[in-house]
């Protein structure tokens, strides 16, 4: 464990829950955002909500008060998609998630389809434009072929002002109660996001941070991925969710606006 936050030079946030709740900015944020420019180091938003493009991210940091350009973010669905590339080039996807969701496949490459004798593989994502059709045909998929299945991320849930919605987890959760089949899980727990960060940006394992509210997902990616890790507890986390976890950030604050003054 790290005593320090004074050598950090990238910074990679969860998004909800983290720098805000919804449509609701926490205040510290642009002020967090702004100190760590300002000390020369890099900052980049690492989601697993597979349901929104980068471009959508970008125009919701806008109507926040957040800059942001492409590069400072890396997504699920990006991961996916480098997960696919490595894996299961050229195969054809039979994809539950949204149309962002597709168009990120797409952009990398990959068809889309929805002829369920020529889908070779299976992605599902955060899908918001969920119906029974996309779980029947999934279901069906799974009991009758031996596909490779793939899921964007594995939260049970998504954050919003009032509460929490069924995420992707909670979903693959419905699919193996109906086939028995797990999929490959790419997003946030797993190493691939902050490892694709570093890669992009040449920064080392020790010079990294995620910051997150979830344990089961921003901070183990991070543990899995050998970078510091901060819990905050502004999202979904309390205090008897840590206490229980076997997995211990480095550091715990009540909300991420408390590093302005370690960094």
């Amino acid at each position: 464990m790290t005593s320090s936050m004074k050598d950090l030079k990238l910074f990679l946030f969860d998004m909800d829950g983290t720098l805000y709740l919804g449509d609701r900015l926490f205040a510290f944020t642009i002020d967090l955002l702004e100190k760590i420019k300002a000390k020369g180091a890099r900052y980049m938003f690492m989601t697993n909500n597979s349901s929104k493009s980068v471009k959508a991210y970008i125009e919701k940091l806008a109507k926040l008060g957040i800059p942001a350009t492409e590069e400072e973010f890396i997504t699920s669905s990006q991961a996916t998609a480098y997960y696919l590339q490595n894996h299961h080039a050229g195969k054809k996807l039979y994809v539950c998630g949204t149309e962002s969701l597709k168009t990120e496949l797409r952009s990398h490459g990959f068809t889309i389809t929805e002829d369920l004798d020529a889908v070779e593989c299976i992605v599902m994502g955060f899908d918001t434009e969920l119906n029974f059709k996309k779980l029947h045909d999934v279901s069906f998929l799974l009991c009758t072929r031996e596909l490779p299945y793939i899921a964007t991320n594995p939260d049970y849930v998504c954050p919003t002002e009032f509460g929490s919605v069924p995420d992707c987890g909670s979903v693959c959760d419905m699919i193996y109660n109906a086939t028995g089949k797990r999929p490959v899980v790419i997003g946030k727990p797993e190493a691939l996001m902050p490892q694709l960060a570093m890669e992009r940006t040449g920064y080392a394992k020790e010079q990294t941070v995620v910051i997150g509210d979830r344990i089961y997902t921003d901070i183990k990616s991070g543990i899995n991925a050998g970078t510091v890790t901060v819990l905050v507890m502004s999202g979904e986390t309390t205090k008897e969710i840590l206490d229980a976890s076997p997995e211990k950030p480095d550091f715990v604050l009540e909300h991420a606006g408390l590093m302005i003054d370690q960094i």
